[in-house]
């Protein structure tokens, strides 16, 4: 395979982004305004309060390796991308089952076939924000000198739960692969990037036994609000310093088409839209859009955390731009919940399949993603003018948000039950998991047994026909319609560098694997 070095046409990889994405999230949901009921709370604290209305969770037949094996094996086979052709593969989670042995090598197991072992990348861990830091480091990978062409995959996955009490229903589960490399359709702007980062105890896993977390919720707000305003700020100065409004006139929240926010709760990224605004504000109080907004003029920013008459003020104010470019982006956020670190990322595929190509041809996408702890970054992507190429991405999107209508609803007893169960058979060895295979959907990887020195042994559900289930008919694809190399394609797309990616969006054929598989 041709190598970066030995490239004519372009001594730098253009365009470079996220080329397409895989999305997975468990069969099984449990309803919030059933659970309202369960669990005696008022009526609406858990749907409007919070904002969520289904809530996405695994049984003990899931892990964070078999959501990341399932995610992973979708990608490659719908793209046809090959394993050969990967260079990279790094893995955001904060779901650890192993304090030594990573994700990215239970992966590695998919790659047997092809004989590459020449794979960078292992785990990244902070929170929420793995998954984004992951992202980065392969970014980081294609535009340095140790790009050898091929392209670089990054897996976020995570299954967040929590104890019984109020935060439980801010749950949820997933994973999503998302292949990166130059001509993509979602480039990232250089220069567009702000982060802050802090020391706090706002949420924590200090129990390696229990998958529960430590939450300060009221410090959590917080620390997600001043994160927020130090990444807002910065990145505003950046983006002028850069020229990218135009005359150099200050960057404001008018400059980017599409918000979206990393989302542990729908309600509280309505409230992060607002607190732009708010930013936007305090900058410019003799702005005449901000003439309703005068009896506020008085504020520092420092002191609005907790104050409920500003909240309230700058939700309603900002409700029109929260409806245009916040709101289209929590598809998944409200039906499946908090995913962890996949969670900004389903918030950008919600959008996408929730927009139509057009509006969404050239768009800037403002990104800020949080983890506790903390770390945080807010950064901009630009969606490409290729309507074939985001059409091609657009579709496959859609193919995958509609398994949201193939789950299985279950009782709020029963998904008490099963939660019940994967607390007290957290790292339990030998143990052999109970849940129904039937219930997951066909085509995933899971859990079959855990023998006395914790090793973990995954199957894989073969893809069996079901009507009216997307991705039903297997089909195989001419040698001619795989993906080549980075490298190797030139001349196509946008730019000198790009390529162009033939999918699939019915059912990946399977690897020639085994069916079992010990790590």
């Amino acid at each position: 395979m041709q190598s970066f070095k030995q490239r004519k046409q372009c001594s730098w990889p253009e365009k470079v982004g996220i080329i397409d994405m895989e999305v997975y999230f468990p069969s099984l949901y449990v309803d919030q305004e059933e659970l309202e009921v369960h669990d005696c709370v008022s009526r609406g604290k858990y749907t409007i309060g919070l904002g969520q209305s289904q809530m996405g969770f695994c049984s003990d037949r899931e892990d964070v390796n078999s959501l990341c094996l399932t995610v992973v094996q979708r990608l490659v086979d719908r793209t046809k991308v090959g394993y050969k052709h990967i260079g990279r593969l790094e893995v955001g989670t904060e779901t650890i089952i192993d304090k030594s042995k990573s994700v990215k090598s239970v992966l590695m197991q998919l790659f047997k076939d092809s004989g590459n072992t020449d794979i960078e990348g292992v785990d990244t861990t902070n929170a929420c924000y793995g998954g984004t830091a992951a992202l980065f480091n392969s970014l980081s990978w294609v535009e340095s000198s140790a790009w050898d062409g091929r392209y670089a995959v990054v897996v976020a996955a995570d299954i967040a739960v929590y104890a019984s009490g109020n935060a439980r229903p801010t749950g949820g589960a997933g994973a999503i692969a998302m292949l990166v490399g130059p001509g993509a359709a979602l480039t990232f702007e250089r220069g567009m990037r702000a982060t802050h980062m802090a020391h706090v105890y706002d949420f924590y896993k200090p129990d390696l036994l229990s998958e529960f977390p430590r939450v300060d919720g009221k410090l959590a707000i917080q620390c997600y609000f001043q994160a927020l305003d130090q990444c807002y700020q910065l990145f505003c100065r950046k983006a002028q310093a850069l020229g990218k409004t135009g005359n150099w006139k200050e960057f404001t929240i008018d400059d980017l088409d599409i918000i979206l926010f990393h989302a542990p709760y729908c309600k509280l990224v309505k409230k992060a839209l607002a607190r732009l605004v708010l930013n936007d504000f305090v900058r410019n109080v003799d702005s005449e859009k901000y003439k309703t907004m005068e009896t506020f003029s008085h504020l520092k920013l420092q002191e609005t955390y907790f104050n409920k008459d500003v909240e309230r003020a700058f939700v309603e104010f900002s409700k029109p731009l929260f409806e245009k470019k916040t709101q289209p982006g929590l598809l998944l956020a409200n039906r499946v919940g908090n995913m962890y670190t996949p969670c900004l990322y389903g918030c950008l595929a919600s959008y996408i399949v929730r927009s139509s190509i057009s509006d969404l041809l050239g768009k800037r996408v403002g990104m800020f993603s949080y983890g506790s702890g903390l770390a945080s970054s807010m950064f901009s992507i630009i969606v490409t003018t290729d309507a074939k190429l985001l059409e091609s991405l657009h579709t496959a999107l859609k193919d995958q948000l509609n398994y949201l209508e193939l789950r299985k609803k279950v009782s709020p007893t029963e998904f008490t039950s099963i939660l019940k169960l994967r607390e007290q058979t957290h790292h339990q060895a030998p143990y052999s998991p109970v849940g129904k295979v039937e219930d997951l959907f066909p085509g995933v990887w899971y859990l079959a047994y855990v023998d006395s020195m914790h090793r973990r042994q995954y199957e894989y559900e073969q893809p069996d026909p079901v009507n009216g289930t997307p991705r039903q008919h297997k089909r195989t694809m001419p040698k001619e319609n795989l993906i080549e190399p980075a490298s190797k394609i030139q001349g196509h797309g946008e730019n000198g560098c790009s390529h162009s990616v033939k999918r699939t969006v019915t059912t990946p054929t399977s690897l020639v694997v085994a069916d079992t598989i010990t790590s």
